[in-house]
């Protein structure tokens, strides 16, 4: 079953790439940007990432950005992960990437950006590995500032694949975000957003209703709202689930008690993601390996979510009948 996880071609949809930052190249760009770490060693960092919620990783996860200071460390920050996805049978990435974060810190979106998209044209050429970007907003922050993120990317519009709303949910709405997105709409952006992840069911209704998106990331506590889960069968609404996230986040205390197979058995379309791999116990392998080992899955259940995957990937039609052909071969 490991043999045949690692072959199966799988698109990762929800990852967010400074989630994807290891402690060793965390020091090695400390070291080449004269930047100083609250940490003495590696095994240091390892030991800090035990979160108790959402906000202590959060709290980390914005510490260890502040070594990323030029495009060469955004490249190096992505085919760092795009390698070790595609050691693990990955063929595409849609990484969000916060820029929020990165200008409070005096690094600019051209900064950003050259570093992404060089990685991106590498891991082409070098790896055969497709990618989308998805250019994300933080909701604990104004949307004001949100809108002027989207403004200011303007020279950017065309490379952008999506646009995404992280960072802490609770009290943080999507209503709060309406104007944002519609701005978007209008620019014929496509638009995701994180709920129902610690927020309530009634985030992933407002995502839907007031932001117009066509994927819902995480999307797990919709089972507390029977009407919302048949809403989102009938429309073939597809949640990016992150299963090892949600278990070092403790939205549920084990992966045995996490709702992917009541998902799954509710007929709703799901994606398997690991989300934020360096700090939350491993990438694509790791997330699709643990539900093997909590739910006894067949090949065919995970056919079906690679198949997915791919079906909702932000992707030219030419690619997608690519994937389509490797994944018939994945037997």
């Amino acid at each position: 079953m490991r043999d045949f996880l690692r072959r199966l071609p799988k698109a990762e949809l929800h990852l967010h790439i400074e989630g994807s930052l290891e402690p060793e190249l965390m020091f090695s760009l400390a070291e080449r940007n004269g930047v100083s770490l609250p940490y003495a060693s590696v095994e240091e960092v390892r030991t800090a990432y035990d979160f108790s919620d959402l906000q202590s990783f959060l709290d980390l996860y914005y510490q260890g950005m502040s070594v990323l200071r030029t495009a060469e460390d955004f490249h190096d920050l992505a085919m760092d992960y795009f390698r070790r996805a595609r050691a693990e049978g990955v063929v595409h990435v849609e990484m969000h990437f916060d820029p929020q974060a990165h200008l409070a810190r005096g690094v600019g979106l051209p900064v950003i950006m050259e570093g992404l998209n060089l990685a991106r044209r590498h891991a082409e050429r070098e790896l055969s590995l497709s990618s989308a970007l998805i250019m994300a907003f933080l909701r604990d922050r104004p949307a004001e500032e949100a809108m002027s993120v989207l403004e200011t990317a303007a020279p950017y519009w065309e490379m952008l694949d999506a646009v995404g709303l992280d960072s802490a949910e609770q009290g943080n709405p999507p209503a709060k975000f309406i104007e944002v997105y519609e701005r978007a709409r209008r620019l014929g952006i496509p638009r995701v957003a994180h709920a129902g992840e610690e927020g309530p069911a009634d985030y992933i209704r407002e995502a839907l209703d007031l932001l117009d998106v066509c994927r819902i990331d995480h999307g797990v506590r919709c089972l507390e709202d029977p009407a919302l889960v048949s809403r989102l069968r009938d429309e073939g609404v597809v949640l990016t689930v992150c299963p090892l996230s949600n278990v070092r986040l403790k939205v549920v205390e084990r992966l045995e008690d996490h709702p992917l197979p009541k998902l799954l058995d509710a007929g709703l379309r799901l994606t398997l993601n690991s989300d934020d791999p360096a700090y939350f116990g491993g990438g694509m392998l790791a997330n699709f390996e643990a539900c093997t080992d909590a739910f006894g899955w067949s090949k065919e259940v995970f056919i079906q979510l690679a198949g997915t995957a791919i079906e909702a990937a932000f992707i030219s039609q030419e690619r997608r009948l690519e994937l389509r052909r490797q994944l018939a071969h994945a037997h």
